[in-house]
């Protein structure tokens, strides 16, 4: 057996490059958006029961904790979706260097980074 081996191994101490940290982001996104669609899912169908449960959940949603979870959901989707077109562009076989990728993650972050910022704004307008 190996005694130099690490036993518990430092994550902070790991330095990603950016695309891995986006590519890390945008599995985050798609585990948000699943779980997101579980409860946007359940929200419609308690709002589908009565015309009570449907003013509950509307004075839910456009509370300041539903804005937040609503930004966040299209925060995700927007992420999702544009790392996702980067992803396509890339099987296209466009920016598959090292310079390429790196270039397709700082667009990704800086394109996503504009749609949180207008769907922030879209949410609380």
């Amino acid at each position: 057996m190996n005694q130099e081996r690490p036993i518990n191994l430092d994550l902070t101490k790991f330095s990603f490059p950016l695309p891995a940290i986006t590519s890390i982001m945008h599995r985050i996104a798609g585990v948000i958006l699943f779980v997101g669609v579980a409860f946007l899912l359940c929200a419609l169908s308690s709002s589908l029961e009565s015309e009570q449960s449907f003013n509950e959940i509307k004075s839910t949603m456009t509370s300041g904790f539903g804005g937040f979870i609503t930004w966040g959901l299209l925060a995700a989707l927007a992420y999702h979706f544009v790392a996702g077109i980067k992803h396509l562009v890339m099987d296209l076989g466009i920016g598959e260097t090292k310079e390429g990728g790196k270039l397709a993650a700082m667009l990704t972050l800086v394109i996503a980074g504009i749609l949180i910022v207008l769907a922030g704004v879209w949410v609380w307008a």
